[in-house]
């Protein structure tokens, strides 16, 4: 892709340009295709700060806006593996609900939140690249849904629980490899590859096209842009490079060690035990690596689980 047709990429862009307000229509384009429903943003709202720091390619990218009927959209992107990665999810959301709600409001003021996830790294097993997330009750024995009386506006209406419960998405961008030809798709390419269709009507993208160019960055920002794509594409590699070290390591090692003390103990065993030191041993080496290559304690504390102590004993 030649300069002239280069776009930014989307965490760059989240983190400092579709903050303003003129460049609202790029965001709301993402939320329109994924919640099938237009959406209109009034008001980026607080969220966690990010830094620009050496590390800030590791950070989350977070915004929170709200939209037209009053709900929240939580909109992240996360580079690198983090353990609890669903268990953090589930608590911004529930951080999201506490505080738009004043101590003595009724709880018909609990508002609706979204909470999309758009993630480079793998998690878990699944063949998709988007998945959703709703909260229903079902009956265990009629298999019915239950439907709740809810008062709005002075009418008392029946709504299911997914119409108040949170909603979550989680885009596995690493998993998308097909031709974009719907415009989830597109999203996911640009998302993916940094392309965006010549004559592509997709919401959001077209504004993007506009916005977005490299080439209408000055001098000094397209230098801090390309620092950062190199940092990532740098770091990238050294992560990839030390875990895939470490664990072979590790692995063998392991291997060699259980199978030893198998032929002594019982084969089972010892290849057991040999698998479970093989693993640890595996992090201890990808742990050391990272923190030959200048890493944080704090980031490689995310990726291989190991608490700062032992990282800082390696």
């Amino acid at each position: 892709m030649n300069d002239s047709n280069k776009y930014i990429r989307f965490d760059w862009a989240a983190k400092r340009m579709l903050r303003d307000k003129a460049n609202f229509a790029v965001l709301e384009g993402l939320i329109t295709v994924l919640l099938d429903e237009p959406v209109h943003i009034i008001e980026l709202l607080e969220s966690e700060s990010n830094q620009n720091e050496i590390d800030d390619k590791f950070n989350r990218v977070d915004i929170k806006a709200r939209n037209s009927k009053d709900e929240i959209i939580i909109v992240e992107i996360q580079q690198t593996r983090e353990l609890y990665y669903l268990q953090r999810i589930l608590y911004g959301v529930s951080k999201a609900i506490t505080e738009h709600i004043s101590l003595g409001d009724k709880y018909d003021k609990v508002k609706k939140v979204y909470s999309i996830n758009i993630i480079y790294f793998d998690l878990g097993k699944g063949s998709d690249y988007v998945y959703h997330g709703t909260t229903q009750f079902v009956g265990i024995h009629s298999g019915d849904t239950l439907k709740v009386s809810d008062r709005e506006n002075s009418v008392i209406r029946m709504r299911t629980p997914d119409e108040i419960f949170p909603e979550y998405y989680i885009i596995r961008v690493n998993e998308f490899n097909k031709v974009a030809t719907t415009p989830l798709e597109e999203w996911i390419d640009y998302l993916k590859n940094g392309r965006i269709n010549d004559e592509t009507t997709t919401p959001g993208l077209s504004e993007a096209k506009q916005r977005l160019q490299y080439l209408q960055m000055n001098k000094q920002e397209r230098q801090a842009y390309d620092r950062h794509i190199d940092a990532i594409m740098v770091q990238n590699d050294v992560l990839d490079t030390a875990k895939l070290e470490g664990l072979a390591e590790g692995r063998a090692e392991g291997r060699a060690e259980g199978m030893a003390q198998g032929r002594a103990e019982g084969r089972a065993e010892g290849m057991a035990q040999g698998r479970a030191e093989g693993r640890v041993e595996g992090l201890s080496e990808a742990a050391k690596k990272m923190k030959a290559e200048g890493i944080s304690i704090d980031i490689i504390a995310k990726i291989t689980g190991l608490s700062p102590d032992e990282i800082k004993d390696i």
